[in-house]
């Protein structure tokens, strides 16, 4: 029965097969064929009639007024479900959106698959978020690609105002737009995003260590010279952690 009993917990592979009776997909899933997979390597776990997988690095709490990139996984006739990174369900009604949408008709409007910039306009006592895409600034992600990185790391990736993410900007001249969730988009030169793929994963690995925005600066004016117009702040006031 739904609801009952300690969450069930393993570990799964994506396109892992995780149908249950009742369930419906949440965080970290994708619903095929009426079939419920597995979309990332982490713990399954089952509750409140939702099955979710958690990533093994850790998890991102959503809080009211954050900024997230997240993947549809499933539609319903008045709303949408969305992959937050978070074991958390975190549902997209139609009437937080910027179109009329008649019930029933959501897949007009968003598809399974495809990825969104919206708002957390609630999170409850219970952990029930609520998602919100009214505003302008908000909507749908067409072209380019996400890159994964831990949550932890955002504001390092960020830096104080703004800086490192600005550095990056400057030199590699690629679009990007990064969530707090984890989440970064990036569009752009092919060759240009995959040097910005790489300073992402710099940062996700070695965010402890001192001196990493002299360590990415260095990076890229080996690929770039000094191209940057406005280079980052030093090290000591990068911020963010």
């Amino acid at each position: 029965m739904e609801g009952r009993g300690p969450p069930r917990r393993e570990v799964v592979i994506p396109g892992d097969l995780l149908d249950g009776h009742g369930l419906k997909p949440g965080s970290g899933t994708f619903n095929e064929g009426g079939h419920i997979y597995a979309a990332r390597v982490g713990i399954r776990s089952d509750k409140d009639g939702y099955v979710d997988v958690i990533p093994l690095g850790g998890v991102y709490i959503p809080k009211a007024r954050d900024v997230v990139i997240g993947k549809v996984t499933d539609c319903g006739p008045s709303h949408w479900l969305i992959d937050i990174n978070s074991p958390y369900p975190a549902p997209l009604h139609a009437t937080e959106t910027p179109w009329m949408v008649e019930f029933g008709d959501t897949e007009r409007y968003l598809q399974v698959g495809d990825a969104i910039v919206a708002e957390v306009l609630s999170v409850d006592e219970t952990k029930h978020v609520q998602l919100s895409m009214a505003d302008r600034q908000f909507g749908r992600v067409t072209g380019g690609q996400i890159v994964e990185m831990s949550h932890a790391k955002i504001p390092r990736l960020i830096g104080r105002q703004g800086s490192m993410v600005g550095m990056i900007r400057d030199f590699t001249r690629v679009r990007m737009f990064v969530g707090q969730n984890g989440q970064v988009w990036l569009d752009g030169d092919p060759e240009d995003v995959r040097h910005t793929v790489h300073v992402i994963r710099m940062i996700d690995e070695q965010a402890p260590l001192t001196g990493l925005t002299d360590t990415v600066r260095a990076y890229l004016e080996g690929v770039y010279g000094r191209r940057a117009a406005q280079p980052a702040e030093s090290e000591e006031s990068d911020g963010g952690y």
